[in-house]
């Protein structure tokens, strides 16, 4: 098994260190590891942030484990060679159009939410979130308005076979184990206002006869943002297009408690000797206000490592051991500074392995 690992900057490789010293401790077999540079780091080391090599290694792998991008001595820079055009790459270079990323509150932990403790025990739902299309890739500019001031403009689309892409990738984890919810999706847009809205919500409900087993649904995002803080219990797989997923899925996480509890894959059509294509990564960023001081949780990491035995491998036990295991830690009290213990990275991660 070839995984490329990441780590990239700031948190990033503590907490990927971590994650990897836990798939070691797994006892898998043929395990074959990969480490480069991308963000940051890679443009000082090789003055682009997705260098061609990292590149030629990420296609050549089984899969990804990602650690995190982003750097303020960046910021000034051009935005083709700033940090966060890495994973945007990544995602374009290698058809990563499905995100898939899960919102739990974990048991003696509903405290943390900002939710009230009846409502926080509900929230377990998996967001589906296309990648590859929606106003972050297309067309954008700035121009004159009539009345001479200036005017920023960007340019939302979706074709009937991006969607239909992701909707199968939905329909097939509403009934598989990835669903908490199993047989229950709602397909998030804005038709009432967007036409490209409308062609989603049309070409979701066609896709929807090969699926008679699934209960689909739709709701738009405005009522969904509602919905997911009032009465989160009723989502199964939320099915939404990339500028609606970053913001529903940043919501679902804040509604968790913490980030760094919250895991994702990336997956496209690519199929290996193993399972699927993906890349894998904790939702927060790299941190660089704690970076290199031992604080970072790298539970979110540990179980994006998870979702890649899930995905990528076809190891389905080995990733429920692992996800138990960070549930047995919190279980026991082995809480990082976000959840608001005094336990350190390397301290969480060795808590992890041993209850592996």
């Amino acid at each position: 098994m070839k995984i490329a690992v990441l780590p990239g900057d700031g948190i990033g490789p503590e907490v990927t260190r971590e994650a990897v010293k836990v798939l070691e401790a797994a006892g898998l077999a043929d395990l074959t590891l990969f480490e480069g540079d991308v963000g940051g780091i890679a443009y000082k080391n090789h003055g682009h942030p997705l260098p061609d090599e990292t590149l030629t290694m990420a296609r050549e792998a089984d899969a990804i484990l990602f650690g995190a991008v982003g750097d303020p001595s960046c910021d000034a820079l051009e935005r083709s060679l700033r940090p966060e055009q890495a994973i945007l790459g990544l995602r374009k270079e290698l058809g990563l159009f499905a995100n898939l990323r899960p919102a739990k509150v974990y048991k003696g932990l509903e405290h943390l939410s900002p939710l009230t403790p009846d409502i926080a025990t509900t929230l377990d739902l998996l967001i589906v979130r296309e990648l590859t299309g929606d106003v972050y890739f297309g067309d954008k500019g700035e121009r004159i308005a009539v009345d001479g001031s200036r005017e920023g403009w960007d340019m939302m689309s979706y074709t009937e076979t991006e969607v239909r892409r992701i909707a199968q990738v939905a329909f097939r984890a509403a009934r598989s184990g990835d669903s908490p919810k199993k047989q229950r999706l709602c397909s998030v847009d804005k038709a009432n206002v967007l036409e490209t809205s409308q062609v989603w919500r049309e070409t979701v409900k066609d896709a929807a006869g090969a699926h008679p087993d699934i209960d689909l649904s739709h709701m738009y995002v405005d009522n969904a943002a509602m919905q997911i803080i009032s009465n989160p219990s009723q989502f199964g797989v939320i099915l939404t297009g990339n500028l609606f997923g970053d913001i529903l899925s940043d919501l679902a996480s804040a509604a968790v408690g913490s980030i760094g509890l919250l895991a994702s894959a990336s997956l496209g059509d690519r199929q290996t000797a193993h399972g699927t294509y993906g890349l894998y990564e904790p939702i927060h960023g790299s941190a660089p206000d704690i970076a290199g001081q031992g604080k970072a949780n790298p539970m979110a990491t540990i179980l994006s490592a998870a979702m890649m035995l899930r995905h990528s491998f076809g190891m389905e036990t080995e990733a429920a051991r692992i996800e138990a295991a960070v549930e047995r830690a919190l279980a026991d009290g082995i809480r990082g500074a976000d959840l608001g213990g005094d336990h350190g990275t390397q301290a969480i991660g060795a808590a992890v392995r041993e209850r592996l």
